[in-house]
């Protein structure tokens, strides 16, 4: 065997050990390159670097590896990139093609084709509860997501857990199957709310959100004694960032109409990302930052507080509430910021608010 197939062969059987059929990996190429000359004596005389750079340009050219471009290389010549993704490993069509083609007039194979690592023995069965399932669809009963998913999967988080089930997210998708087609809808979470005494729900126009307990327990007693900015007929617990999963429960509970919401959270990084999240979510609907509320709280700057670590600080939703304030309170709200402090919604308590009336 010459110089050329010996170090080609070498550097194909690393690659090989390490490919994935699902997922890409990441290789040093002075790693790689260190493996080869420990296993090759006579790597120099041979001029192995050079066939080293000419086995990976290769494996490059026929897709197997691809560079990472960060203007990072290996300091050599001819150089090459410090970095390749290792590509998933193509397998051969594992499925009979003739099944597949039975059960293409509601399916569509085009993904498993381009992707034949996902023709798998489950991935299969799992196409054929499908496909008896379109049979009768029409006469199916809408039902929730988890419902249809333990029906036809034998579990209710198959669909939607992707810790749980890293294949079953995206099994729609490869399928290419809406969830509409299976007769399920994702239902939003229920909440808790407070509806003004004296009031109907058909009276309802102005709704506010609150995003801690104990200031929704005190929106409450205000809103009672007429002491609430706003006026709402409603006020909603948010429950913190529960709210962006559960608000599409409201379009179901009430009726259409175009209402005004206001929301009030805590003068923090997660606070300004739930309001701003929440109106992305739903652009046809009055959402807006309760001011009134907010400034209340920016009169109790003296009791700011830690804000916490956890917190992920988007300076996109930052900058998107700052604009709603003026000068003078974004000067406040961009110290808070800078220090990496917060004004909790609890500096409202029902003594605070009279004090400020």
């Amino acid at each position: 065997m010459s110089s050329i197939d010996i170090v080609e062969t070498r550097v194909r059987g690393f690659i090989s050990d390490i490919q994935h059929p699902k997922q890409k990996k990441k290789i040093n190429v002075n790693d790689l390159e260190l493996q080869l000359r420990r296993l090759l004596d006579n790597y120099f005389e041979m001029n192995g670097y050079q066939l080293f750079y000419e086995a990976m340009e290769k494996l490059h050219l026929e897709g197997v590896l691809s560079p990472i471009q960060n203007k990072q290389y290996n300091g050599k010549s001819p150089a090459l990139p410090l970095y390749y993704w290792v590509n998933t490993k193509a397998q051969e069509t594992k499925w009979d093609r003739l099944k597949m083609m039975r059960l293409s007039d509601k399916l569509d194979f085009s993904y498993y084709e381009r992707h034949p690592e996902y023709q798998t023995k489950e991935e299969w069965e799992r196409i054929e509860k499908l496909y008896l399932f379109l049979q009768t669809a029409e006469e199916r009963e809408v039902v929730s997501v988890e419902e249809r998913s333990l029906e036809l999967f034998g579990h209710e988080k198959f669909l939607q857990d992707s810790d749980l089930f890293p294949e079953g997210k995206g099994f729609l998708t490869r399928i290419g199957i809406p969830e509409e087609k299976l007769k399920m809808v994702k239902y939003g979470e229920p909440f808790v709310f407070w509806l003004k005494q004296g009031r109907e729900i058909k009276d309802i126009q102005r709704v506010l959100i609150v995003e801690n307990l104990a200031f929704f327990h005190t929106s409450i007693r205000l809103l009672e004694e007429n002491m609430l900015d706003y006026e709402p007929e409603l006020i909603i617990y948010g429950e913190g960032m529960k709210i962006e999963r559960s608000f599409s429960f409201f379009f179901q509970l009430f009726p259409p109409k175009n209402y005004l919401f206001y929301y009030a959270g805590d003068l923090d990084a997660e606070g300004y990302g739930i309001i701003f999240r929440l109106m992305g979510k739903f652009p046809g609907t009055s959402i807006q930052p309760a001011l009134k509320i907010y400034r209340k709280m920016l009169q109790f700057f003296e009791q700011r507080n830690d804000q916490n670590k956890r917190q992920t600080q988007n300076t996109i939703y930052r900058d998107a509430f700052f604009q709603w304030f003026t000068e003078e309170e974004q000067e406040l709200l961009q110290q808070l910021w800078q220090e990496n402090k917060r004004i909790p919604q609890e500096v409202l308590t029902i003594e605070t608010w009279r004090r400020l009336l």
